[in-house]
């Protein structure tokens, strides 16, 4: 076996963040995440049920190296007493199952959330990359590098276009679909070398503490769900969430994800305080023209300068698109593109729309309802039923 999972680190910064705010506020939360495939393959994923099983036991050996949690503890944001929770964690085996059910891979965790969140990230990449050993590796690589290459021209066009307000940033959030580990170090490295003016960070904290990258995320839709089931009323759990993650951070990391349960209803709790307190908003679905307008609109309600604020766009993102939302706002607002598939899995092959998400905690349904046709992911119809009606979200 060729293990795919080379580090516990490996994973989006964002795992750790979530992780260490809810081990400090709700550390016996019990919860449930199911594995989904969106998109039609190129052979059934059931096939890579053998060894899925096979890189879930490697994973579940592993635990952290010492030099590995110095560089977590090197992240002001990241306290002592997470730090030394890690020094003992390891992943539990009997907390994930895997199972073929026709020719679909069903993969399945329930257990202590602060023992399975973590699973997440590397159950995809170890789906991801696994499907794409089976294709030619040579020619995926021969095409991905002449469209790294074309990427890389197109940044470097920036000197020669006309100056905005605020600059182009790019980051690197592919670690989820990447066609492999050893790709996407050659594309973090590229970019890194070529075009350090516009590329600013990665998602990967194993590379960013080996390349000496920035590491970049905050908060992941799993997080805002949770306090869906934390007690709190329904109607309330977005500013729970909020504020939970205020009085854990205190100015750090201060990009709040906005679509949960859709822009509107976000904004409508967002207020004064929140918009002060949180340096910007991340976008992950539904049309981000008009999300983005939004929002600068909504700064604007609340005699806040949306100079001073920063819109990250994360949506199936590629780079003509982020240059295109780029030129829209970069004159009225500080702007963030982090791409994910189309930096890492550009093979001129067809990707994998994979995902593994949060569908219960503390024994009640959560849920995201997407701005996005194709993303609410749930099986309680009752529970997204009462979700809309209390956010008054349309059903899509």
């Amino acid at each position: 076996m060729i293990p795919v999972v080379r580090s516990l680190l490996e994973t989006d910064l964002y795992k750790f963040t979530m992780w260490q705010a809810l081990l400090h506020s709700h550390p016996n939360s019990f919860t449930e995440y199911e594995f989904r495939c969106r998109n039609e393959t190129a052979y059934p994923l059931a096939e890579l049920k053998a060894e899925v099983e096979e890189q879930l036991d490697h994973l579940c050996t592993l635990s952290f190296r010492e030099e590995e949690l110095n560089y977590l503890r090197s992240l002001r944001y990241i306290k002592s007493d997470f730090v030394d929770f890690l020094t003992v964690f390891r992943f539990q085996r009997k907390f994930i199952t895997v199972k073929a059910e026709g020719e679909r891979l069903s993969i399945h965790t329930a257990g202590p959330q602060v023992h399975v969140m973590g699973f997440e990230i590397f159950v995809l990449y170890i789906v991801n990359e696994l499907y794409f050993r089976r294709f030619d590796q040579q020619a995926a690589l021969a095409e991905g590098r002449r469209r790294l290459d074309a990427k890389i021209v197109r940044l470097k066009e920036f000197s020669t276009q006309p100056a905005m307000k605020h600059p182009f940033e790019l980051s690197d959030f592919g670690v989820r679909r990447r066609f492999s580990s050893s790709w996407h170090d050659e594309v973090t490295q590229r970019l890194a070398r070529e075009v350090p003016e516009y590329f600013k960070g990665t998602s990967n904290v194993y590379q960013a503490w080996k390349f000496g990258i920035f590491p970049i995320g905050t908060m992941a839709h799993e997080y805002m769900q949770s306090f869906q089931a934390f007690g709190v009323r329904l109607r309330d759990f977005q500013k729970a969430a909020l504020e939970a993650w205020v009085q854990e951070y205190r100015g750090d990391l201060g990009i709040a994800l906005t679509d949960v349960v859709g822009m509107d209803a976000f904004l409508a709790d967002f207020d004064l305080y929140f918009a002060k307190l949180f340096d910007g908003l991340r976008h992950d679905s539904g049309d981000p023209i008009e999300w983005g307008e939004k929002a600068i609109a909504h700064y604007a309600s609340l005699r806040i300068d949306p100079n001073t604020k920063r819109l990250v766009f994360s949506d199936s993102l590629n780079l003509d698109k982020a240059i295109h939302l780029y030129r829209h706002f970069a004159d009225r607002i500080m702007t963030g593109f982090g791409i994910g598939t189309h930096l890492t899995n550009d093979m001129g092959l067809t990707p994998l729309n994979i995902v593994m998400k949060l569908v219960r905690c503390n024994g009640q349904s959560v849920a995201k309802l997407s701005d996005s046709p194709g993303k609410t992911m749930s099986q309680d119809e009752t529970f997204l039923a009462y979700l809309r009606q209390v956010f008054k979200h349309p059903a899509m």
